[in-house]
């Protein structure tokens, strides 16, 4: 039996308790995901497969349905401290070829620097399997237009959740998704 993914939606969410498991619970009811049994795959996006809206997919989702996922996330409970979990999309021109995802759990970035950061890794992984020829070094802007005129990779996005730690030092959790559904 083949297990690909024919559909994919992005989500996100954050959520703060006094606990930590909890404060991840709480970002999982707000991405849409509580009920799920995830299970923790890596990183390729298949052929074929179409993003579809979170509205569409929390639609297909049962109570303990067990759900493949990408998953980032990560947790704090330093008072200020600013958190981020992203998942960048690269999607090849080619239908028939597969592309990839990429996963960010870190301190300190914003939402466009950590949005940025995964949609460079996801498109860098997806260039070199396509034989696409970048400078690794060179800032995102100028590989962006190395990769939109090789005609290889058609599109990149992310999801991406921040949220900075509560001042009382409650644990506060972010979570961003990619959930696959067969």
């Amino acid at each position: 039996m083949h297990f690909v993914p024919s559909k994919m939606y992005l989500t996100k969410g954050v959520g703060t308790h006094k606990y930590e498991l909890r404060s991840f619970e709480m970002a999982l009811r707000d991405a849409g995901i509580e009920k799920c049994n995830l299970v923790t795959v890596s990183s390729i996006l298949p052929p074929r497969c179409k993003i579809i809206s979170r509205k569409q997919g929390e639609q297909l989702l049962q109570p303990g349905q067990i759900t493949f996922a990408v998953i980032a996330r990560i947790s704090t409970n330093e008072p200020h401290r600013l958190i981020a979990a992203s998942i960048g999309v690269a999607q090849p021109a080619e239908e028939d070829a597969y592309g990839y995802l990429s996963e960010l759990h870190a301190y300190g970035m914003n939402d466009t620097t950590a949005g940025n950061f995964v949609e460079e890794m996801a498109a860098a992984m997806l260039a070199t399997t396509l034989g696409v020829e970048f400078n690794e070094d060179a800032g995102w802007d100028e590989k962006e237009e190395v990769f939109r005129i090789s005609g290889k990779i058609v599109r990149t996005s992310n999801i991406t959740q921040t949220a900075v730690g509560q001042p009382q030092g409650l644990y506060t959790s972010v979570v961003a998704a990619a959930i696959m559904f067969f």
